[in-house]
């Protein structure tokens, strides 16, 4: 377990992409510089949240697409795709086209259970079929079976003169299978990821669990339940983590105010789900350094994706990732991709 002199093997980040609405592409190149930055930095991963119907990437696929030729090292991720959204065939479909395009870069995250605001967009995304969508973790095995090139259709051959007709999804990617995520926050699904033989994100976010308001404790439990469960995959954790050793003062109050502002709702369950948020950690590289090897949650892994704060300037994400990489990776035992 990772602890210091234990090196971190992975490190990632995650962003929601965020733009004005009255000029959507503009956000959307800045994520895509974002991702670039963190090519040349040499960070393992850059991952991309869903955020439908808001002012963040809603179609976080797409825009993989886009950095699948505007990068060449750099794993691609989706953190997490919210399988209530998606008709699992054509979403197979679409992450075996942007693998193949990237060189077998992708890695799809995934989570069920009903879309947020179920009861105002259900009308709009199901109107006829609403209350018989299954939204449970079978309609991740669906997703499974077709990346993992099963059956799905009974015809297979040639139509025609031309048209050639193939029984499974394509383009089939083969190494997909293996690189798909399951997007835990309780231990129920962390089992049910570890019996699936999925990939374990962790995040930010988990449910209280038996009376415990302990985030670090829940999540480390979880990672457990997950191997405890059969999962022989990889697990990565995931923090808003904001290190601050070249931030101007401007910057640095910015930084405190907003985890001050969100600080109120930590080990405080929230909603008829009791979710459990986790504090931000900002400050010096050695001064985050030092509360991650203090979390009980990072010690249970060797990977992390740490979360890009909502709503800055493209400036305070370029410090973030720039300080992440050059100084609190380094103190972590991680070493640069490509370097």
């Amino acid at each position: 377990m990772p602890a210091p002199g234990t090196p971190l093997e992975q490190l990632g980040f995650l962003t929601i992409g965020t733009f004005d609405p009255a000029d959507p592409r503009a956000g959307h190149e800045a994520t895509l510089r974002m991702v670039e930055l963190g090519e040349r930095l040499g960070f393992d991963s850059a991952w991309l949240r869903h955020r439908h119907l808001q002012y963040g990437i809603s179609s976080p696929v797409a825009v993989l697409a886009a950095l699948t030729q505007r990068t060449s090292r750099i794993a691609l991720g989706t953190a997490v795709t919210p399988l209530g959204w998606e008709n699992p065939l054509r979403l197979a479909e679409d992450l075996a086209t942007v693998d193949v395009l990237s060189g077998g870069r992708l890695q799809p995250g995934v989570s069920v259970g009903p879309p947020m605001h179920w009861d105002d967009v259900k009308g709009a995304l199901y109107p006829d079929t609403a209350d018989a969508e299954d939204l449970t973790y079978t309609r991740v095995e669906r997703l499974l079976r077709l990346v993992a090139g099963e059956p799905a259709a009974s015809f297979s051959g040639r139509e025609g003169v031309v048209e050639e007709w193939s029984d499974r999804v394509q383009p089939h990617s083969p190494g997909l299978r293996s690189r798909l995520w399951y997007g835990g926050g309780s231990t129920r699904s962390a089992e049910w990821a570890g019996r699936a033989g999925m990939n374990l994100l962790t995040s930010s976010v988990v449910r209280a669990e038996e009376g415990s308001t302990d985030f670090a404790a829940i999540q480390a439990g979880q990672v457990r339940a997950y191997r405890g469960a059969g999962g022989t995959g990889r697990v990565s954790q995931g923090l808003v983590v904001v290190p601050t050793d070249t931030a101007t003062p401007e910057q640095r109050e910015r930084y405190a105010a907003y985890a001050a502002a969100r600080a109120p709702r930590v080990g405080v369950p929230q909603g008829p789900g009791r979710l459990l948020f986790a504090p931000d950690i900002v400050g010096s590289s050695e001064q985050v350094a030092e509360a991650l090897y203090a979390h009980a949650g990072f010690r249970e892994v060797t990977e992390v994706v740490f979360a890009l704060p909502f709503s800055f300037a493209e400036a305070d994400y370029e410090q973030i990732l720039t300080d992440t990489a050059t100084r609190l990776g380094p103190l972590l035992g991680w070493s640069p991709a490509g370097g």
